[in-house]
Parts: structure tokens; C-alpha cells; sequence
């Protein structure tokens, strides 16, 4: 992490995401033009914050970690900029799935 992002830190059950980039080649190396680049709704999750609590004071653990790759909305969140980089903070509960292997 660079020195702002660990400024950044998520209250209770937000989560900071980084979106990953579209391709812009083709697997054969073709360049693609903007029209024929699909909208990647995928994103790395940089930060989590400690997770949202009980109205009796329990504590709800956070349903991602650092690293993991998520499945965004394709609406929502909060834009960031924190060392000219973009970054989303979304809630917990709008994270639509986790995406592995």
C-alpha cells in the first residue's frame, strides 16, 4: 500500500475498491476500439473497514478481505481519488459476489 492509501481507512462496513481496467487487445492482440470494450463491473478489494454493528452492539464481520477480486454494481458507491488514483467505496451489502479462482 502507498503512503495515502493507508490514510484511507473504511468506517464500519464500507469497503475500498479498486476497479480493474478493461482489456484494450483482443487475446489474438488486436487492438479494440472504445465501442467494442465491454464494461468490466470487477474490481480488487484494497480496504475493508471493521464491519457495521447489532443495534445491541454485536459486531457483523465484513464479508470480504484485502485482495480479494469482487463483483461490482454496475451503479453505486462513492468515487475516491487518494494519490491521483480512482478508487469506489462501496457498502459490504452492495457487493454483488465474490470471484474466485
Amino acid at each position: 500500500m502507498s503512503g495515502g492509501l493507508k490514510r484511507l481507512v473504511p468506517l464500519l462496513d464500507r469497503v475500498l475498491v479498486e476497479r480493474v481496467a478493461p482489456m484494450q487487445k483482443s487475446v489474438g492482440g488486436v487492438i479494440l476500439p472504445d465501442s467494442a470494450v465491454s464494461k468490466v463491473n470487477e474490481g480488487k478489494v484494497v480496504a475493508v473497514g471493521p464491519g457495521a454493528r447489532t443495534p445491541d452492539g454485536n459486531l457483523i464481520p465484513m464479508s470480504v478481505k484485502e485482495g480479494d477480486n469482487v463483483l461490482l454494481p454496475e451503479y453505486g458507491g462513492t468515487q475516491v481519488k487518494v494519490d491521483d488514483k480512482d478508487f469506489t467505496l462501496y457498502r459490504d451489502t452492495e457487493l454483488l459476489g465474490l470471484l474466485v479462482g
